[in-house]
């Protein structure tokens, strides 16, 4: 929170704004369930959420998942790893455990390994990736074989894929595709365009580059980037979306080109641009700079779906870009309609055919879609100010040491979500009256709906969680506030 106390508005003006915020911004999208204003949800209430979800899905950005045998499997950059979430619903990912799926000890690329891809083929997966050996110049295109057909590995390592026009080029964000029964290699690289542009070059097999890569003169809106290229397949042409702008720019967005059935996508002029981005910012949302995507069917496979990250700040920066999905739909001509970013926090349908999860929310009001109750000691401030980047509208936040705000809830996992702001301090946070968990909610620069704390995994049953204020912050920061918004309740 800011240091600047926020002004409380007379009692009238604030209940037509909170009418306002209900209506206009932080409304469930149309189809999803979601909490009627004013609703509160009594103590052992079935969890109105089992069939929903609210985003993000990861605190990661550059996602890409799929759903395979009964899992969603979700990657993310991470820097120093490969990492892979695995849940059977979406709704649980953000609560899911990591496992490393790859390591490297070759120092010319263990270093910032960036956007990973998996995809099957035949009976084994090929994760595809970028890193480099600290230079960020040196990023080259990789890609590892499962030693088994699980896309959770083990895996080992394949090849580097270098187009031989390329062979001393900066590439990063490989994709693969399948058209007119060929594979393809897509990645940003080094072209006559751009630093970061498109580029393609065809595969004689999932690990074996075959030819040169050719660049493809791409739109954007931007003039320096052009990466982080998928595919569909629809309405007898490939659609190639792809992101464009610096991704930390919250003009970070979304554009498309395609290639009809049966065209040489080596052939650059067999490209038919579509004008204008695809998917962009909604301020009115709280979402900046959508983008790096990728999609995935429904468990049932009726249904198309699209992950991406985004960022809940309009600051040019490459922090606080989280890992979110929603459903798309598609256009009389066959080609996909991405629609607009939903605000973090916005409650959808789970995708058809998702076995639910029973998760629950619960307000800094108290209201709860389930079993929840939220109870304060001391005075704390609330308002609606933070609007689109709350939770409802709302918010709770105290610097007074010794304040608490107690959650308790009957779940395995709880996830404290709220605004991040560069006059916020430190909270002390126990489970069950247990040992306390110092948790910085300071951010320099302010950011609405951040995961600040994910509790242990807990035995099935009735919890409770403290939040303390401690009266304390960091060096950098200017106040010690705490914030309080939404609690993400895990029952599974």
């Amino acid at each position: 929170m800011s240091t600047t106390p926020r002004t409380v508005r007379p009692a009238a003006v604030a209940a037509v704004l909170l009418a306002l915020l209900f209506s206009f911004a932080l409304v469930p999208p149309a189809g999803a369930a979601g909490p009627a204003a004013g609703a509160v949800a009594s103590p052992g209430a079935v969890a109105a959420a089992s069939t929903t979800f609210r985003n993000p899905l990861n605190t990661g950005p550059d996602p890409y998942l799929t759903y395979w045998k009964g899992s969603y499997y979700l990657t993310t950059t991470q820097g120093g790893s490969i990492k892979m979430w695995r849940s059977p619903s979406l709704a649980t990912l953000l609560a899911s455990d990591p496992v490393t799926v790859w390591t490297d000890t070759d120092t010319s690329r263990n270093r910032n390994i960036w956007a990973p891809e998996f995809y099957r083929f035949g009976d084994r997966w090929y994760l595809y990736y970028t890193a480099d050996d600290g230079v960020d110049d040196h990023h080259r295109v990789y890609v590892l074989e499962s030693d088994r057909d699980d896309p959770a590995g083990p895996y080992h390592f394949k090849s580097a894929l270098v187009p031989p026009n390329h062979t001393a080029d900066f590439a990063i964000d490989p994709s693969v595709f399948t058209h007119n029964g060929r594979l393809y290699l897509a990645y940003s690289g080094i072209n006559a365009y751009q630093h970061n542009g498109l580029n393609i070059a065809p595969l004689s097999n999932p690990y074996t580059v075959s030819g040169n890569a050719v660049a493809i003169d791409a739109a954007g809106g931007c003039p320096e980037v052009r990466e982080g290229p998928d595919f569909l397949n629809r309405g007898g042409r490939t659609w190639m979306t792809y992101s464009t702008c610096d991704t930390g720019k919250p003009d970070y967005q979304v554009w498309m080109l395609s290639l009809p059935d049966g065209a040489d996508p080596l052939v650059p002029a067999n490209w038919t641009q579509r004008s204008g981005a695809l998917f962009s910012r909604n301020d009115s949302r709280g979402v900046f700079g959508p983008g790096h995507h990728a999609f995935f069917t429904s468990p049932d496979g009726t249904e198309d779906w699209m992950v991406y990250h985004a960022k809940s700040t309009s600051v040019n920066t490459y922090t606080d870009r989280t890992t979110r999905a929603q459903k798309i739909t598609w256009n009389a001509d066959g080609s996909p309609a991405l629609g607009t970013p939903l605000a973090m926090g916005a409650t959808q349908n789970l995708p058809s055919g998702d076995p639910g999860s029973g998760n629950h929310w619960i307000n800094d009001d108290g209201r709860s879609s389930a079993d929840g109750t939220l109870a304060y000691t001391g005075t704390w401030n609330s308002g609606t100010g933070c609007a689109a980047q709350c939770f409802w509208g709302d918010d709770h936040w105290s610097d007074r040491a010794g304040n608490t705000a107690t959650f308790s809830f009957t779940g395995t996992r709880i996830a404290l979500l709220s605004v991040r702001d560069t006059g916020n301090g430190i909270a002390a946070i126990s489970v069950d009256g247990g040992a306390e968990q110092r948790v910085d909610f300071y951010g320099a620069i302010r950011t609405g709906e951040t995961v600040q704390y994910l509790s242990p995994k807990l035995a099935s049953g009735r919890h409770t969680l403290r939040v303390r204020v401690t009266g304390e912050h960091n060096a950098s920061s200017q106040g010690s506030f705490v914030s309080v918004d939404r609690a993400e309740v895990y029952t599974g």
